[in-house]
Protein backbone atom coordinates (compact mmCIF):
# COMPACT_ATOMS: atom_id res chain seq x y z
CA UNK A 1 0.00 0.00 0.00
CA UNK A 2 2.76 2.46 0.95
CA UNK A 3 4.65 1.24 -2.09
CA UNK A 4 1.74 2.17 -4.35
CA UNK A 5 1.67 5.68 -2.90
CA UNK A 6 5.41 6.05 -3.47
CA UNK A 7 5.08 4.85 -7.07
CA UNK A 8 2.23 7.31 -7.65
CA UNK A 9 4.29 10.20 -6.30
CA UNK A 10 7.17 9.25 -8.57
CA UNK A 11 4.85 9.19 -11.59
CA UNK A 12 3.54 12.66 -10.69
CA UNK A 13 7.06 14.05 -10.37
CA UNK A 14 8.04 12.57 -13.75
CA UNK A 15 4.89 13.98 -15.37
CA UNK A 16 5.59 17.49 -14.05
CA UNK A 17 9.20 17.26 -15.22
CA UNK A 18 8.07 16.33 -18.74
CA UNK A 19 5.49 19.09 -18.82
CA UNK A 20 8.05 21.76 -17.89
CA UNK A 21 10.19 20.84 -20.90
CA UNK A 22 8.07 21.44 -24.02
CA UNK A 23 10.89 20.43 -26.35
CA UNK A 24 11.17 16.95 -24.86
CA UNK A 25 9.86 14.28 -27.27
CA UNK A 26 8.10 12.60 -24.32
CA UNK A 27 6.20 15.82 -23.52
CA UNK A 28 2.95 14.30 -24.82
CA UNK A 29 3.11 11.57 -22.11
CA UNK A 30 3.07 14.05 -19.19
CA UNK A 31 -0.74 14.13 -19.01
CA UNK A 32 -1.29 10.34 -18.97
CA UNK A 33 1.54 9.93 -16.44
CA UNK A 34 -0.04 12.52 -14.15
CA UNK A 35 -3.41 10.73 -14.32
CA UNK A 36 -1.77 7.33 -13.73
CA UNK A 37 0.15 8.73 -10.75
CA UNK A 38 -3.01 10.12 -9.18
CA UNK A 39 -4.84 6.82 -9.70
CA UNK A 40 -2.00 4.86 -8.13
CA UNK A 41 -1.90 7.21 -5.13
CA UNK A 42 -5.66 6.94 -4.66
CA UNK A 43 -5.44 3.15 -4.94
CA UNK A 44 -2.61 3.05 -2.39
CA UNK A 45 -4.49 5.26 0.08
CA UNK A 46 -7.69 3.27 -0.36
CA UNK A 47 -5.84 -0.03 0.15
CA UNK A 48 -4.06 1.20 3.27
CA UNK A 49 -7.41 2.02 4.86
CA UNK A 50 -8.22 -1.69 5.13
CA UNK A 51 -6.30 -4.10 7.33
CA UNK A 52 -6.94 -7.83 7.63
CA UNK A 53 -5.94 -9.61 10.86
CA UNK A 54 -5.60 -13.37 10.51
CA UNK A 55 -7.18 -15.84 12.95
CA UNK A 56 -5.14 -16.37 16.12
CA UNK A 57 -3.55 -12.93 15.92
CA UNK A 58 -4.17 -9.36 17.05
CA UNK A 59 -2.98 -6.12 15.53
CA UNK A 60 -1.15 -3.39 17.48
CA UNK A 61 -1.56 0.11 16.06
CA UNK A 62 1.11 2.78 16.10
CA UNK A 63 1.20 6.26 14.62
CA UNK A 64 4.60 7.89 14.18
CA UNK A 65 6.03 5.81 17.04
CA UNK A 66 3.09 6.32 19.40
CA UNK A 67 1.54 2.94 20.33
CA UNK A 68 -2.23 2.90 20.81
CA UNK A 69 -3.69 0.90 23.70
CA UNK A 70 -6.51 -0.83 21.82
CA UNK A 71 -5.89 -3.83 19.56
CA UNK A 72 -7.41 -5.07 16.33
CA UNK A 73 -9.07 -8.46 16.62
CA UNK A 74 -9.02 -11.03 13.80
CA UNK A 75 -11.02 -9.92 10.75
CA UNK A 76 -11.15 -6.99 8.32
CA UNK A 77 -10.86 -3.45 9.74
CA UNK A 78 -11.17 0.07 8.34
CA UNK A 79 -8.33 2.15 9.79
CA UNK A 80 -6.46 5.39 9.40
CA UNK A 81 -4.16 4.91 6.39
CA UNK A 82 -1.31 6.56 8.28
CA UNK A 83 -1.40 3.89 11.01
CA UNK A 84 1.17 1.11 11.10
CA UNK A 85 -0.23 -2.22 12.28
CA UNK A 86 2.01 -4.96 13.77
CA UNK A 87 0.63 -8.48 14.08
CA UNK A 88 1.07 -10.46 17.32
CA UNK A 89 0.43 -14.20 17.57
CA UNK A 90 -1.89 -14.98 20.54
CA UNK A 91 -1.98 -18.76 19.99
CA UNK A 92 -0.05 -21.20 22.19
CA UNK A 93 3.66 -21.12 21.43
CA UNK A 94 6.43 -23.43 22.61
CA UNK A 95 10.09 -22.89 23.32
CA UNK A 96 12.30 -25.95 23.76
CA UNK A 97 15.78 -26.05 25.26
CA UNK A 98 17.39 -29.43 24.66
CA UNK A 99 20.81 -31.08 24.67
CA UNK A 100 19.90 -32.92 21.45
CA UNK A 101 21.02 -31.10 18.31
CA UNK A 102 18.28 -29.73 16.03
CA UNK A 103 15.60 -30.43 18.64
CA UNK A 104 15.54 -27.13 20.52
CA UNK A 105 14.75 -23.60 19.43
CA UNK A 106 18.45 -22.95 18.93
CA UNK A 107 21.03 -25.01 17.10
CA UNK A 108 23.38 -27.25 19.06
CA UNK A 109 23.31 -28.17 22.74
CA UNK A 110 20.89 -25.72 24.35
CA UNK A 111 20.09 -27.65 27.57
CA UNK A 112 20.03 -25.87 30.93
CA UNK A 113 22.99 -26.71 33.17
CA UNK A 114 22.38 -26.13 36.87
CA UNK A 115 24.19 -26.87 40.13
CA UNK A 116 22.28 -28.91 42.69
CA UNK A 117 22.39 -28.56 46.45
CA UNK A 118 25.19 -31.15 46.69
CA UNK A 119 27.36 -29.34 44.11
CA UNK A 120 26.74 -31.64 41.16
CA UNK A 121 26.00 -30.42 37.63
CA UNK A 122 22.55 -31.46 36.40
CA UNK A 123 21.50 -31.07 32.76
CA UNK A 124 17.80 -30.33 32.17
CA UNK A 125 15.84 -30.47 28.90
CA UNK A 126 12.75 -28.27 29.06
CA UNK A 127 9.79 -27.12 26.95
CA UNK A 128 7.83 -23.96 27.79
CA UNK A 129 4.25 -23.57 26.56
CA UNK A 130 3.04 -19.96 26.69
CA UNK A 131 0.98 -17.34 24.89
CA UNK A 132 0.42 -13.58 24.80
CA UNK A 133 -2.38 -11.90 26.70
CA UNK A 134 -4.23 -10.16 23.83
CA UNK A 135 -4.95 -6.97 25.75
CA UNK A 136 -1.28 -6.70 26.78
CA UNK A 137 0.02 -6.86 23.21
CA UNK A 138 0.45 -3.04 22.99
CA UNK A 139 2.44 -3.06 26.25
CA UNK A 140 4.67 -5.87 24.96
CA UNK A 141 5.24 -4.03 21.68
CA UNK A 142 6.07 -0.79 23.49
CA UNK A 143 8.26 -2.16 26.31
CA UNK A 144 9.80 -5.29 24.78
CA UNK A 145 9.16 -5.38 21.04
CA UNK A 146 8.31 -8.29 18.80
CA UNK A 147 11.32 -10.37 19.91
CA UNK A 148 9.85 -11.20 23.34
CA UNK A 149 10.91 -14.86 23.10
CA UNK A 150 14.63 -14.12 23.27
CA UNK A 151 14.22 -11.15 25.61
CA UNK A 152 11.80 -12.65 28.17
CA UNK A 153 10.90 -16.33 27.68
CA UNK A 154 14.39 -17.75 27.32
CA UNK A 155 16.34 -15.77 29.97
CA UNK A 156 13.60 -15.82 32.61
CA UNK A 157 13.09 -19.58 32.27
CA UNK A 158 16.79 -20.43 32.48
CA UNK A 159 17.38 -18.09 35.41
CA UNK A 160 14.44 -19.33 37.49
CA UNK A 161 15.41 -22.95 36.96
CA UNK A 162 18.95 -22.28 38.18
CA UNK A 163 17.64 -20.29 41.15
CA UNK A 164 15.36 -23.13 42.30
CA UNK A 165 17.63 -26.09 41.55
CA UNK A 166 19.94 -25.18 44.45
CA UNK A 167 17.25 -26.26 46.94
CA UNK A 168 17.46 -29.93 45.83
CA UNK A 169 20.22 -32.47 45.63
CA UNK A 170 20.90 -34.26 42.35
CA UNK A 171 19.29 -37.58 43.28
CA UNK A 172 16.11 -35.84 44.49
CA UNK A 173 15.82 -33.89 41.22
CA UNK A 174 16.19 -37.11 39.28
CA UNK A 175 13.67 -39.14 41.26
CA UNK A 176 11.59 -38.23 44.32
CA UNK A 177 11.44 -34.41 44.06
CA UNK A 178 11.02 -34.05 40.30
CA UNK A 179 7.31 -33.09 40.39
CA UNK A 180 7.84 -30.75 43.33
CA UNK A 181 10.70 -29.03 41.49
CA UNK A 182 8.56 -28.66 38.37
CA UNK A 183 5.69 -27.07 40.32
CA UNK A 184 8.07 -24.72 42.11
CA UNK A 185 9.70 -23.34 38.96
CA UNK A 186 6.27 -23.12 37.29
CA UNK A 187 5.03 -20.72 39.99
CA UNK A 188 8.11 -18.52 39.86
CA UNK A 189 8.17 -18.32 36.05
CA UNK A 190 4.40 -17.77 35.91
CA UNK A 191 4.70 -14.64 38.06
CA UNK A 192 7.47 -13.18 35.88
CA UNK A 193 5.58 -13.91 32.68
CA UNK A 194 2.36 -12.39 34.00
CA UNK A 195 4.08 -9.11 34.81
CA UNK A 196 5.32 -8.98 31.22
CA UNK A 197 1.97 -9.73 29.56
CA UNK A 198 2.62 -13.42 28.94
CA UNK A 199 0.64 -16.45 30.12
CA UNK A 200 2.57 -19.57 31.14
CA UNK A 201 0.38 -22.55 30.20
CA UNK A 202 2.64 -25.50 30.95
CA UNK A 203 6.21 -26.31 31.87
CA UNK A 204 7.47 -29.70 30.71
CA UNK A 205 10.67 -31.16 32.11
CA UNK A 206 11.52 -33.56 29.31
CA UNK A 207 14.71 -35.03 30.73
CA UNK A 208 17.12 -34.70 33.65
CA UNK A 209 20.65 -35.99 33.10
CA UNK A 210 22.99 -36.65 36.01
CA UNK A 211 26.74 -37.30 36.05
CA UNK A 212 27.55 -40.88 35.02
CA UNK A 213 28.86 -41.85 38.47
CA UNK A 214 25.71 -40.61 40.22
CA UNK A 215 23.45 -42.32 37.69
CA UNK A 216 25.28 -45.64 38.19
CA UNK A 217 24.85 -45.33 41.97
CA UNK A 218 21.14 -44.65 41.62
CA UNK A 219 20.64 -47.58 39.25
CA UNK A 220 22.47 -49.98 41.60
CA UNK A 221 20.35 -48.74 44.51
CA UNK A 222 17.15 -49.25 42.51
CA UNK A 223 18.26 -52.78 41.55
CA UNK A 224 19.01 -53.59 45.20
CA UNK A 225 15.59 -52.30 46.26
CA UNK A 226 13.90 -54.40 43.59
CA UNK A 227 15.79 -57.52 44.71
CA UNK A 228 14.80 -56.83 48.31
CA UNK A 229 11.17 -56.47 47.31
CA UNK A 230 11.37 -59.73 45.34
CA UNK A 231 12.88 -61.57 48.32
CA UNK A 232 10.18 -60.16 50.61
CA UNK A 233 7.53 -61.49 48.25
CA UNK A 234 9.16 -64.94 48.15
CA UNK A 235 9.37 -65.08 51.95
CA UNK A 236 5.74 -64.06 52.30
CA UNK A 237 4.73 -66.76 49.82
CA UNK A 238 6.72 -69.44 51.67
CA UNK A 239 5.26 -68.29 54.96
CA UNK A 240 1.74 -68.55 53.57
CA UNK A 241 2.48 -72.07 52.24
CA UNK A 242 3.85 -73.16 55.61
CA UNK A 243 0.76 -71.77 57.32
CA UNK A 244 -1.46 -73.68 54.86
CA UNK A 245 0.33 -76.95 55.58
CA UNK A 246 0.12 -76.36 59.32
CA UNK A 247 -3.64 -75.75 59.10
CA UNK A 248 -4.05 -78.85 56.94
CA UNK A 249 -2.06 -81.03 59.40
CA UNK A 250 -3.99 -79.60 62.32
CA UNK A 251 -7.25 -80.48 60.56
CA UNK A 252 -6.15 -84.06 59.96
CA UNK A 253 -5.03 -84.42 63.56
CA UNK A 254 -8.31 -82.99 64.82
CA UNK A 255 -10.24 -85.41 62.58
CA UNK A 256 -8.31 -88.42 63.80
CA UNK A 257 -8.74 -87.35 67.40
CA UNK A 258 -12.50 -86.97 67.00
CA UNK A 259 -12.81 -90.35 65.29
CA UNK A 260 -10.69 -92.11 67.93
CA UNK A 261 -12.78 -90.62 70.72
CA UNK A 262 -16.13 -91.41 69.08
CA UNK A 263 -15.53 -95.08 68.12
CA UNK A 264 -16.21 -97.91 70.67
CA UNK A 265 -15.83 -101.72 70.49
CA UNK A 266 -19.56 -102.25 70.19
CA UNK A 267 -19.82 -99.64 67.38
CA UNK A 268 -17.01 -101.36 65.52
CA UNK A 269 -18.75 -104.77 65.97
CA UNK A 270 -21.99 -103.26 64.63
CA UNK A 271 -20.26 -101.87 61.55
CA UNK A 272 -18.66 -105.30 60.99
CA UNK A 273 -22.05 -107.07 61.10
CA UNK A 274 -23.47 -104.55 58.57
CA UNK A 275 -20.64 -105.21 56.18
CA UNK A 276 -21.03 -109.00 56.49
CA UNK A 277 -24.76 -108.67 55.82
CA UNK A 278 -24.11 -106.77 52.61
CA UNK A 279 -21.66 -109.43 51.50
CA UNK A 280 -24.14 -112.24 52.31
CA UNK A 281 -26.88 -110.64 50.21
CA UNK A 282 -24.56 -110.19 47.25
CA UNK A 283 -25.55 -112.18 44.09
CA UNK A 284 -22.20 -113.99 44.20
CA UNK A 285 -22.26 -117.34 46.04
CA UNK A 286 -20.13 -117.52 49.15
CA UNK A 287 -19.81 -119.47 52.43
CA UNK A 288 -19.26 -117.66 55.72
CA UNK A 289 -17.77 -119.41 58.80
CA UNK A 290 -18.12 -117.45 61.97
CA UNK A 291 -16.39 -118.74 65.04
CA UNK A 292 -17.10 -117.55 68.51
CA UNK A 293 -15.00 -114.55 69.36
CA UNK A 294 -13.08 -114.81 66.11
CA UNK A 295 -13.33 -112.99 62.77
CA UNK A 296 -15.52 -114.66 60.11
CA UNK A 297 -14.08 -116.56 57.15
CA UNK A 298 -15.72 -115.83 53.78
CA UNK A 299 -15.27 -118.23 50.87
CA UNK A 300 -16.27 -117.28 47.34
CA UNK A 301 -17.46 -119.76 44.75
CA UNK A 302 -14.70 -118.44 42.49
Amino acid sequence: MILLIIIGVILLIVSFALKSNAGNPFFKFSGPLRIAGLLVIVLGVFSSMFKQIDAGKVGVKSLYGSVQSDVLESGLHLINPLLEVTDFDIQTQNYTMSAIHNEGAQEGDDAIRVLSNDGLEVIIDLTVLYKITPTDAPKIFKQIGVNYTDKIVRPVTRTRIRDNAVYYDAVALYSTKRNEFQQRIFKSIEEDFKSRGLILEQLLIRNINLPASVKATIESKINAEQEAQKMTFVLQKEKQEAERKRVEAQGIADYQRIISLGLTDKQLQYEQIKAQKEIATSPNTKIIFMGKGSAPVILSDK
